[in-house]
C-alpha cells in the first residue's frame, strides 16, 4: 500500500490531483498505443481520469487503500480506448508521442532521433495487438509483470510470453527495416 492510496483513501478530492500527475504518462501512454493518435488518446486519458474519480468516489476506503494505482488505471485506460477504438474504426498507424529533444541535441541529431522514433513507432503499432499493449506497458510505460497481468487481465505467463514475442517481432521487423534501408543506399 503506497502514500497515495492511502491519502485517497482520506480524501478523493484532496489527493486526486497527486493521482493525475503521478500517472498521466501511463494513462496517456496506454491509450496511444491502442488508438494511435495524439489527439484520441488525450480524450481517451481524460475520460480515463473521469472515470477512475467516479469510481474512487463510489469505492469505500479500505477498497481505495487495496487498489493497485498503475494496473488499475491501465486497464481502465485500455478499456477506453478498444471502446474508441470500435466507434470510430479508424486508426492511424504511426504514434505521434512527441520526442523530448536533449539539451545538446543539434537539428541533425534531433531530426535522426526523431526519425528513429517514427520507426519503432510504425514497428510497434503493426504488432498484433496482443503484444503491442504488452510490449509497450513493459518497455514503454514500464509496468511489471504482475502489474499487466492484473491490465490485461491475462496470466503473468501468457504475458510474459506477449511480451518475449512482441520484443521477437519488433526486433525481426527492425532488422528487416534496416536491410531494406541499406539496400536502397547501396543502389
Amino acid at each position: 500500500m503506497d502514500d497515495l492510496t492511502v491519502r485517497l483513501a482520506r480524501d478523493v478530492d484532496t489527493a486526486f490531483a497527486d493521482l493525475m500527475a503521478t500517472h498521466q504518462d501511463l494513462v496517456f501512454g496506454v491509450a496511444l498505443r491502442v488508438v494511435g493518435n495524439r489527439a484520441a488518446a488525450e480524450d481517451v486519458a481524460q475520460e480515463a481520469f473521469v472515470r477512475a474519480y467516479r469510481a474512487l468516489k463510489g469505492y469505500p476506503a479500505g477498497r481505495i487503500r487495496d487498489l493497485r494505482l498503475r494496473p488499475w488505471l491501465a486497464r481502465i485506460s485500455i478499456n477506453l480506448a478498444r471502446n474508441d477504438r470500435r466507434a470510430k474504426r479508424a486508426t492511424d498507424p504511426l504514434d505521434d508521442a512527441s520526442d523530448h529533444p536533449a539539451p545538446d541535441d543539434g537539428p541533425v541529431r534531433l531530426a535522426e532521433r526523431r526519425e528513429e522514433h517514427r520507426l519503432w513507432s510504425q514497428l510497434l503499432n503493426q504488432l498484433p495487438e496482443r503484444y503491442r499493449l504488452a510490449v509497450a506497458l513493459r518497455h514503454v510505460e514500464g509496468l511489471s509483470y504482475q502489474e499487466i497481468s492484473d491490465a490485461l487481465a491475462r496470466p503473468v505467463g501468457s504475458v510474459k510470453s506477449d511480451v518475449h514475442r512482441g520484443v521477437r517481432e519488433l526486433r525481426a521487423a527492425y532488422e528487416a527495416e534496416l536491410r531494406l534501408v541499406a539496400k536502397k543506399e547501396a543502389v
